[in-house]
């Protein structure tokens, strides 16, 4: 397979080199095969540039691509969102859900893979019934847990902390949705009149909103992200220090 340097493939591809690595920073180019200090990059990586300008120039944010090539890798059909004439139509009213089986559950999640969580899992909406199987409408979120899963984090208490995230971020969108409930609508109680005009400007500042939006609050995570990472190595860089060295309390290390 052909490789380039990155500034071989932003040439084939089109695009500067500062795209390429804002690509891959946000996840949605691949990291190059590292060489000494030199990233090597392949024809996958030049196929997914020229996705990725594709799916841009129909208007796709960053975090929709991200969602689209995820998609992509649990099996669904990103090729029947562009190639469709109809730019129009949402991808997400089309397409199937990616499927797991028990067996591909338990391979992920081993002896965790319990009726109980399961379960909880279904109440949550993570995984729905499908005959034998379960139908996965946000693969990432199953992608983040056998991530965590991996890392030694129960499954029980990545279900909790999902339901907690999930109830967190409907008092967000219930935020931006009250903005302009509280602009248009009538208070409680009261009579709503709205002119063919008023509905036709809601509908309109919401399908604006809405993107927007959630890029907002993607932006707003990832500061927060970066703030209590900083606090939990800061926490474990003081936890460290205050570790006793025994070699300089020999007493210490013979009372042990």
């Amino acid at each position: 397979m052909k490789e380039f340097r990155i500034d071989d493939l932003a040439r084939e591809a089109r695009v500067s080199v500062r795209n390429v690595r804002v690509y891959q920073d946000r996840g949605l180019l691949p990291p190059p095969r590292k060489q000494g200090r030199t990233g090597w990059y392949n024809e996958s990586h030049l196929a997914r540039l020229h996705l990725i300008g594709r799916m841009l120039d129909r208007g796709y944010t960053f975090a929709t691509i991200s969602e689209l090539l995820t998609a992509a890798h649990y099996g669904l059909q990103v090729k029947d969102v562009l190639e469709t004439d109809d730019p129009g139509t949402r991808w997400t009213k089309r397409r199937r859900a990616a499927r797991l089986t028990v067996a591909e559950l338990r391979r992920m999640f081993g002896a965790q893979t319990t009726d109980a969580n399961i379960a909880r899992g279904t109440e949550l909406g993570v995984l729905v019934p499908a005959g034998e199987d379960y139908s996965v409408n946000n693969p990432r979120l199953v992608e983040a847990a056998q991530l965590l899963v991996d890392a030694g984090i129960p499954l029980e208490d990545v279900l909790e902390q999902t339901a907690a995230v999930r109830q967190g971020l409907s008092d967000v969108a219930a935020r931006f949705v009250g903005v302009v409930a509280d602009r248009y609508l009538a208070a409680e109680g009261e009579p709503l009149e709205l002119d063919e005009a008023t509905v036709s400007d809601i509908a309109q500042l919401v399908d604006r909103m809405r993107p927007l939006a959630h890029d907002a609050v993607q932006s707003l995570f990832e500061e927060a992200m970066e703030e209590q990472i900083s606090q939990a190595l800061e926490r474990a860089a003081r936890q460290l220090g205050d570790t006793p060295d025994p070699a300089k309390n020999p007493d210490a290390h013979r009372a042990s």
